[in-house]
C-alpha cells in the first residue's frame, strides 16, 4: 500500500519535521509512505472572499497534479465526517483490500481547500471543529496513519 499526505506549505518547525520522520520511520515496514509539500500561494495579511478563494484555486491546482488518477482521496475538512482511529484503521484495510493500493490525505492551507480539490476526494475526514495549524495537522494525521497501520496489524501501539 502507498499512502502519501500532500500538503500546502512548508514546513519549518524542526520538532514538526522530527516528529513526522520518527512516524515515517515506523511506518516504512508496512507501507510505502511519503509527505509531498506544495507552496503555499504568497497573499496579503486581509484579502476580500473573491481573493480567498483565488488563492484556494492556485493551491488546489498544485494540489491535484500531485495526486494520480488512480488514488484514493481523502481530504481534511472541517466539515467532514468524524473517525475514531478504528474507523480510520477500517476504511484503510478496506482500501487495501478491496479498493485501491494508493490512498492520498490531502491537508489544505491557512485558507482551506478548494472546491477542485474536495470535488475529487472520495472522503472528508475532520478532526473535530477546532482549529489546528495545518503544519501540526500534518504531524497528527501522520501519527494517526501509524495507529490505523498498527491497528491492523495487530501490534501493540494502540491501546
Amino acid at each position: 500500500m502507498f499512502i502519501q499526505i500532500v500538503a500546502v506549505g512548508k514546513l519549518k518547525e524542526k520538532y514538526l519535521v522530527q516528529g513526522i520522520a520518527e512516524y515515517a520511520k515506523r511506518l516504512a515496514p508496512y507501507v510505502k509512505f511519503q509527505v509531498v509539500e506544495v507552496p503555499d500561494e504568497k497573499a496579503p495579511e486581509t484579502m476580500s472572499e473573491a481573493e480567498v478563494q483565488a488563492v484556494k484555486a492556485r493551491e488546489g491546482e498544485r494540489v491535484l497534479a500531485q495526486v494520480k488518477s488512480d488514488a484514493h482521496v481523502i481530504a481534511l475538512d472541517v466539515g467532514g465526517e468524524l473517525w475514531s482511529s478504528e474507523e480510520l484503521a477500517a476504511c484503510v484495510d478496506r482500501l487495501g483490500t478491496y479498493g485501491t493500493s494508493h490512498v492520498v490525505f490531502v491537508i489544505g492551507g491557512s485558507h482551506g481547500l478548494a472546491d477542485g480539490v474536495l470535488s475529487r476526494a472520495q472522503q472528508r475526514l475532520s478532526f473535530g471543529r477546532m482549529t489546528l495549524p495545518h503544519q501540526l495537522m500534518r504531524l497528527v494525521l501522520t501519527e494517526q496513519i501509524y495507529r490505523a497501520i498498527t491497528i491492523n496489524k495487530g501490534i501493540r501501539y494502540h491501546k
